[in-house]
């Protein structure tokens, strides 16, 4: 079927491991910018692993994208504009087209901060998604329980 594709990223203490980025003058160790490898129309997603103490280095904000950050492993901080946010296992933040954004891994971090950063842009998602089909009559592809 040409109607999807896997790629394996590995486990989230394996990210530190690859050097990646969105181009090679901005690539770094912990980065896997993950819609360069699969063919993504609509959204695009990095897998991130930083060391405790290590930051970004930079700011930066979008004029058209959106992005969801989730935070998987460690301890860290963001700073969204003048304010600074705590982040760690099951945190998520959403940040909103123009706003600056910055982030680091604690220096008290137990571990390396890991998260993914997921981004999409265009239209507003409607509340339900109303181009979905259900079929709970097709029978499960795997053994029954």
């Amino acid at each position: 079927m040409s109607g999807y594709q896997v790629t394996q990223i590995g486990a989230p203490d394996e990210w530190r491991d690859h050097f990646g980025g969105f181009d090679e003058a901005r690539s770094r160790d912990g980065r896997r910018v993950v819609d360069h490898e699969l063919k993504m129309q609509y959204i695009g997603m990095t897998a991130n692993a930083l060391e405790p103490g290590e930051e970004a280095g930079y700011w930066h904000t979008h004029s058209h994208v959106e992005e969801l950050y989730v935070f998987l492993g460690g301890t860290g901080q963001m700073g969204l504009d003048d304010e600074v946010v705590e982040v760690g296992p099951g945190t998520v933040v959403r940040v909103e087209q123009n706003v600056w954004r910055t982030w680091r891994a604690r220096p008290d971090s137990a571990e390396q901060l890991r998260w993914l950063c997921i981004r999409a842009g265009g239209e507003q998602l409607p509340h339900l998604p109303n181009d979905g089909t259900r079929a709970p009559e097709r029978p499960m592809p795997w053994p029954a329980s």
